[in-house]
């Protein structure tokens, strides 16, 4: 560790932002400080374990940027970190975002899940999140079977099966009172919002109709249906005011690890909860505030956070712009003790079984630096691509730091549709991607992963030395019935690598991971048969003429029988061909 006495003696008292960079001068962890001085002291003049010291012992030197207040440093913090990405910050392990149900504000409603809350210009219309996915689909199967809402994106041209089992007003075709919409849809966002008075009330009453025409089967339908509603209110029920509606959070620290724990509270009701452990640096309030900030990018923020003593209100009132509090007594100061013991318990569950699966996946990093002889081996990048019929390829990169994935990295690839083979296709998609490395002066990989031997390895390395860029590659070679065999070196050698380590167990999930995001891209494309899916794969259109295409044609069957020529006044010429030729392969 380099002796930083001299600069630390330099750094301000003042709140602002600090960078630490290795040897190459690429910051890899960005963190901020109400006192900079003493903050950036701690690193190097305490006994430091787990992910703190892997942090310390890569520092090679360190910025700071001075703020005029905390609020300031983490802003300052954040753009950094998102310009950066730099790797010993917080890695969510869970990154998927979560669903809410949308009541739609059309003339005819409709009821549906959605994951993608920020297209939505009216957020007014969602009820969430929903941590447990199958308990939202069973919410909307249950709303849509009792109440007769418009079933279909857009309206059919004539009455449909919907109609004819009474799950349908037939919209298209008969004229509904507004009154009677405007009834529904009131009684389904009081259901929404976990009255379900109204809505069990309906249950019984077709639970008794069907019961004494003797339809059994439907009644007994419906008693499961009552049953699920009443086990699901009750297992939320919690002892609050029914007009409480916030999100409450809360943690548990234990040997390097941080145990976060989320509860949605809405209308009174524990709607959900979401709970994660990380590596920490041991700078809880920090860490927490990031992981927030990260969390509610990907969702809706609450009208009121609730937090511990220990969290700064101030900071994240002013983030957030919205309502903090801090409970000292009384049943929500309850509730957030709750959410601490629940992060222990789940720490006390899976402590172990993390830190074992972090050790193996550190011994593996060790054992594959020193079979290449890299020094600091952290990211690694792979390639795959996807094709259809033989054209129209796809290519697909992953991104894993120490092994995990890093899903917000990921990046897809529209390929020229000249383009006729793998070869091909995988050098447009190395230079396209490190060509940007070296006119963003982006982070670049410490390795990268081919998934193939000697053809793909020399692809990277003319590709590598046409942009003048060194970057260690290796290729993961498969046998005859494509499974990986052994791994090969940008020298063509063979490394020698036990197929029953967990090295090699660990580049095979790399491998894997790539061929099923490559693939995906595609196979979404097909089961969809969705035009905007089948316009985002061809060359040559953008979001304007995208636009364009779907405001004429409006469906890909309409699309399909466009001709070159009406394809040509939206598209332009060239890539009309191009578009005529993938409609008919789609």
């Amino acid at each position: 560790m380099k002796d930083f006495k001299e600069k630390l003696s330099l750094v301000p008292t003042k709140p602002g932002s600090y960078q630490m960079k290795n040897k190459d001068g690429v910051i890899i962890y960005v963190g901020k400080a109400k006192n900079l001085q003493r903050r950036l002291r701690s690193y190097f003049t305490r006994t430091v374990t787990g992910k703190t010291k892997m942090l310390v012992d890569d520092i090679d030197d360190f910025d700071y940027i001075v703020t005029s207040s905390e609020l300031e440093s983490l802003i300052l913090e954040i753009t950094l970190i998102k310009k950066y990405d730099p790797k010993y910050n917080i890695l969510l392990r869970d990154d998927k975002s979560y669903p809410y149900i949308e009541l739609t504000n059309d003339k005819y409603p409709t009821l549906k899940i959605v994951r993608n809350v920020h297209r939505k210009k009216n957020k007014n219309h969602l009820y969430g999140p929903y941590p447990n996915v199958a308990a939202a689909r069973k919410t909307v199967n249950t709303v849509n079977r009792i109440y007769p809402l418009r079933k279909c994106d857009k309206l059919k041209k004539d009455l449909c099966l919907y109609y004819h089992i009474n799950e349908c007003l037939g919209y298209c075709k008969k004229d509904i009172p507004k009154e009677t919409i405007d009834n529904m849809r009131k009684e389904i966002i009081s259901f929404l919002k976990g009255d379900p008075t109204i809505i069990s009330k309906k249950i019984e009453e077709e639970m008794n109709i069907a019961s004494e025409a003797l339809n059994f089967e439907r009644a007994l339908e419906l008693k499961e249906m009552l049953d699920d509603i009443n086990t699901t209110l009750k297992k939320q029920k919690i002892d609050l005011n029914n007009n409480y509606n916030f999100d409450l959070v809360n943690f548990y620290y234990d040997n390097n690890y941080l145990g976060i724990e989320l509860f949605f509270i809405r209308q009174g009701l524990l709607f959900g909860r979401h709970n994660e452990i990380i590596s920490s640096m041991g700078d809880f309030d920090n860490e927490i505030t990031e992981y927030l900030i990260k969390f509610y990018d990907k969702g809706i923020l609450p009208n009121e956070l609730v937090i511990p003593l220990e969290l700064d209100k101030e900071l994240l009132e002013s983030y957030f712009n919205i309502k903090v509090t801090q409970p000292v007594k009384g049943k929500i100061k309850k509730l957030v003790d709750l959410a601490k013991e629940n992060a222990k318990e789940k720490m006390d569950l899976e402590k172990e079984t993390l830190k074992r699966n972090d050790d193996e996946r550190l011994k593996a990093v060790d054992e594959l630096s020193k079979l290449l002889g890299i020094k600091d081996l952290h990211r690694i990048e792979s390639f795959d691509n996807s094709h259809l019929f033989g054209t129209f390829y796809v290519g697909g990169m992953v991104v894993f730091d120490d092994f995990l994935p890093n899903k917000d990295l990921y990046r897809k690839y529209k390929i020229s549709t000249e383009v006729k083979d793998d070869l091909g296709a995988m050098k447009e998609v190395l230079y396209r991607r490190y060509f940007k490395v070296l006119m963003e002066e982006t982070y670049k990989p410490d390795l990268i992963v081919m998934d193939g031997g000697e053809l793909q390895i020399r692809v990277a390395n003319e590709i590598l030395e046409s942009l003048n860029l060194d970057i260690p590659i290796i290729g993961l070679v498969k046998d005859k019935n494509h499974r990986t065999n052994h791994i090969m070196n940008s020298k063509y050698e063979i490394l020698d690598v036990d197929k029953d380590s967990k090295l090699f167990l660990f580049l095979t999930r790399i491998q894997d991971e790539v061929h099923r995001y490559a693939i995906t891209y595609h196979r979404n494309i097909k089961a969809k048969g969705a035009l905007s899916s089948v316009l985002d794969v061809v060359p040559g259109i953008g979001e304007v003429r995208k636009k364009e295409l779907m405001k004429k044609y409006g469906s890909l069957k309409k699309m399909k029988e466009a001709s070159i020529e009406d394809l040509t006044k939206i598209v332009g010429s060239d890539t009309s061909k191009k578009l005529y030729e993938y409609l008919k392969e789609v």
